[in-house]
């Protein structure tokens, strides 16, 4: 298969690169600001062990000529219509979009753009980042794919996409529940991401305070709250894996939503919590440490605003 990777930052590039290292036939769609640092360096993994470096085929916008057979879309979800615009020479009528954004709201934008005929879902599970010479570092030795077809159905494109994604140097699963696994996840990066911003430190700096142990369960008891009234209940064993993520004493582990903030960046307030607040009052559940966690993160991104305005 033909394989579109419409992004090369910290997760289209890990899995890019992967998919590329295993002889697969992967383009990366970048900016021309991208792509030049890529021609330049190459696609670049680092951070564990030695560095792995491959020469990317790349295009940018207005050089896709023809359709391709799998499209991965792994772009920060404020970038995702500029992108979609970009890519949609690409999406033919046998054409399988998957994509592997945070939250839910991406869903709705692809099926209206494309058509939920041709839009699996998709979780990717990678702590990765992109360094100032814009080269990924690997921050743990994690990687894993989920993908299956929105109704839960077994379809022959979905056997077709397993033989084309595995056995790449990643994890990957077919799952008969995506939207659920998608909620499920979405539930895990809330609850870590609200943790982790609201206090402004890593799980480590924040079980080391008295009481600090107790806002992770309660956050997650939230979250798990909303994906429940939205129909998919997270397993109690999924909730004590998180659990015992957001309460690890000594842990390093932190959101890139806290990271973007720590850096000054922009942050996917909306897509992760603004949304899922919203739909908790459609719901009813009261979520007050997920409105603060979305509050603070608000003012972040007006003040970013008001600066950018000033320039």
């Amino acid at each position: 298969m033909k394989i579109l990777v419409i992004g090369a930052g910290a997760t289209g590039g890990f899995f890019g690169l992967r998919l590329a290292q295993a002889g697969r036939d992967v383009t990366f769609l970048v900016r021309p600001r991208r792509a030049a640092v890529l021609r330049e360096r190459g696609l670049r993994l680092t951070g564990l062990g030695a560095d792995e470096v491959i020469a990317p085929a790349l295009v940018t916008a207005g050089e896709i000529t023809t359709p391709y057979d799998l499209v991965l879309v792994s772009v920060k979800a404020r970038a995702l219509p500029p992108a979609l615009d970009d890519a949609a020479p690409a999406v033919g009528p046998h054409t399988a979009v998957v994509p592997f954004l945070n939250g839910m709201a991406h869903m709705d934008v692809l099926n209206a753009r494309f058509g939920p005929s041709a839009v699996l879902g998709g979780v990717v599970k990678v702590m990765t980042t992109v360094d100032e010479a814009e080269d990924i570092v690997q921050l743990a030795r994690i990687g894993a794919m989920t993908i299956g077809e929105q109704d839960g159905r077994p379809s022959r494109r979905l056997d077709e996409i397993e033989r084309t994604l595995g056995g790449a140097g990643f994890d990957l699963d077919l799952s008969a529940d995506i939207i659920g696994a998608m909620w499920h996840k979405w539930v895990f990066i809330s609850t870590l991401g609200a943790l982790t911003s609201l206090l402004r430190g890593t799980v480590g700096d924040i079980v080391a305070v008295p009481g600090g142990e107790r806002l992770g369960p309660a956050i997650l008891a939230e979250a798990a709250a909303v994906s429940a009234a939205a129909g998919y209940p997270v397993p109690d064993g999924a909730l004590a894996v998180t659990t015992a993520m957001v309460t690890q004493p000594g842990s390093r582990d932190s959101a890139s939503m806290s990271r973007d903030l720590a850096a000054g960046f922009p942050t996917e307030v909306e897509q992760i919590l603004g949304d899922l607040t919203a739909r908790a009052r459609t719901f009813g559940v009261d979520t007050p440490l997920l409105d603060l966690a979305t509050l603070n993160l608000r003012v972040h991104e007006n003040r970013l605003a008001t600066a950018e305005a000033l320039v």
